[in-house]
């Protein structure tokens, strides 16, 4: 159960390396998603490091606070590892571009969003505030 507790506060961090970047340069971050995706689609191949992340999350939140959150959130997560996996194509291309071209205050809602599950989690765990 320990080992569950560290790869969940892993997954904290991502969310709030992600967030705060999101917070400080969202056109910085975007421009460099849509290099990436312009230079090579396999790039895409991450939606198998979502679908684990969000098992694990699923797995290892039973019997944490805030456990609805974390099963609609790792649910939301495989769910979205699956569709790019899987999904159409035009789909995923209609998707990604909506997603890539969006005005720079929506990243930085998704920043604070971001950080957000990450202090919850953190304070789940009991690495946070007091409980």
């Amino acid at each position: 159960m320990e080992t569950m507790k560290y790869l969940l506060a892993a997954i904290a961090g991502i969310w709030m390396a992600d967030g705060l970047a999101l917070l400080v340069a969202p056109r910085q971050v975007i421009a460099r998603v849509r290099e990436v995706l312009d230079l090579s689609s396999a790039m895409l191949r991450w939606e198998g490091v979502a679908i684990c992340l969000g098992i694990i999350l699923l797995l290892g939140s039973r019997g944490l606070h805030y456990e609805l959150l974390w099963t609609v959130t790792g649910t939301a997560m495989v769910v979205k590892g699956l569709f790019l996996a899987v999904g159409p194509q035009e789909w995923k291309t209609g998707a990604l571009t909506w997603c890539l071209h969006r005005e720079d205050v929506d990243y930085r809602f998704w920043g604070l969003g971001l950080c957000t599950l990450a202090l919850l989690l953190l304070n789940a765990l009991g690495w946070l505030g007091v409980q």
